[in-house]
């Protein structure tokens, strides 16, 4: 069965939240690929992976690139599974793939201060709890920890 995890932030960007995601994702020896809302967006993402940190960086690609088949983290802005990922995040008010059940997890980050993302992740929990996915809700605490909330 397919996991879906919202995670709602409010007063963090993608760019501070997704690194860290990504890192633990790695960690479970998870394949994983970030679909984006624009090709813009997977470009800034890929430049943002490669600095984020002094101290590290992701292994990733984009889609485009000849090897995406064989990297840890591909990130696209269409659908479709280049790195037969078993994780998928879904940025910038993606929507779920029609495939969603082939995959272990799915992660939706969405905006918590901007109405359309709002709506569209309780667009996106409604039809996730249609399709028999088991659905979790994750906000982050004064502290900036991910807390499962009810």
């Amino acid at each position: 069965m397919t996991d879906v995890l919202f995670y709602h932030l409010q007063g963090r960007t993608i760019e501070q939240v997704l690194p860290p995601l990504l890192e633990k994702s790695l960690a479970r020896g998870w394949r994983v690929v970030v679909q984006s809302g624009s090709e813009e967006r997977t470009e800034t993402l890929d430049a943002h992976l490669w600095t984020y940190r002094d101290d590290s960086f992701l292994p990733h690609a984009t889609s485009r690139v000849a090897d995406a088949a064989h990297q840890p983290i591909v990130l696209t802005a269409e659908e479709g599974n280049p790195n037969a990922a078993m994780v998928r995040f879904l940025l910038d008010n993606v929507a779920l793939p029609a495939d969603a059940e082939s995959y272990e997890r799915m992660v939706l980050l969405f905006d918590g201060d901007d109405d359309d993302a709002v709506a569209m992740a309780r667009v996106a929990w409604k039809q996730s709890k249609s399709r028999g996915f088991d659905v979790t809700y994750w906000q982050a605490d004064a502290a900036g920890r991910w807390q499962r909330r009810e």
